[in-house]
């Protein structure tokens, strides 16, 4: 029987299809207008959550915690527990925007720099132009500022979209996820970039054997201090094994 989670170093991931997992998220939540805090979590923040006890505990609060790396696959393998896919943050955000375009939700985007925002905004107008755009704020403001959150409550969006940049998006969802009283809640890190044509996805080619990583260090070479988390991660997960 298949395992509805995999624990990987006390983090549970969910163990379903980037399919499976979108329509959970609109028949049990959009749908019925509840909320809920979805993690795309890659070895990075598997490492963090180990020395940070506050990301821990922010990340026990998470309906979903997504495998969104392959390190993290590779980790289910080395544990013989193998998850059924990664799936990846992006495309998981794709995926919830084409959802909110045919059912025509409200969402909300907060985070990236203000030129950069502009630029997904109105790429999310063009590609996904029957989706209602509740608002948006960049990513430039004190985490106790509620402006933002206090716009989104008299908004009332159906999808939020997070890019503060992991621990900050994750802790910034749990703190103010209790204000509203519905919303689906997902910290997308630098989708948002990616949504704006600011920074490109690999090829496909890249994807399909699992080098998307590489691909995106060969674009931003001042990425290869998170790099080697990876290697860490991996010897982490061995040694759990004994």
């Amino acid at each position: 029987m298949q395992k509805e989670s995999i624990d990987i170093l006390n983090i549970p991931f969910v163990n379903k299809t980037k399919d499976d997992i979108v329509h959970d998220l609109y028949n049990q939540y959009l749908k019925e207008e509840k909320k809920a805090f979805i993690v795309t979590a890659n070895p990075e923040i598997v490492m963090r959550a180990r020395t940070d006890t506050d990301y821990l505990y922010t990340l026990s609060k998470a309906d979903y915690i997504v495998p969104d790396g392959i390190g993290v696959v590779i980790a289910s393998r080395l544990k013989k527990q193998p998850l059924i896919e990664r799936v990846p943050g992006f495309e998981l955000m794709e995926e919830l925007l084409a959802v909110s375009n045919e059912h025509r939700l409200r969402v909300y985007i907060v985070g990236a720099k203000p030129e950069v925002l502009d630029k997904a905004i109105g790429n999310v107008k063009e590609k996904y132009p029957n989706l209602l755009l509740a608002g948006y704020h960049h990513g430039y403001f004190d985490d106790h500022d509620e402006t933002v959150i206090q716009d989104i409550e008299e908004k009332q969006p159906d999808l939020i979209l997070v890019a503060l940049g992991f621990p900050r998006q994750e802790k910034w969802i749990k703190e103010n996820m209790p204000r509203v009283q519905k919303g689906v809640f997902i910290g997308v890190g630098g989708s948002i970039d990616v949504l704006a044509g600011h920074v490109k996805r690999a090829p496909v080619i890249w994807q399909r054997i699992h080098l998307e990583w590489f691909y995106r260090l060969l674009q931003q070479p001042s990425r290869w201090r998170r790099m080697v988390v990876l290697p860490q991660f991996i010897i982490q997960v061995i040694k759990s094994k004994g």
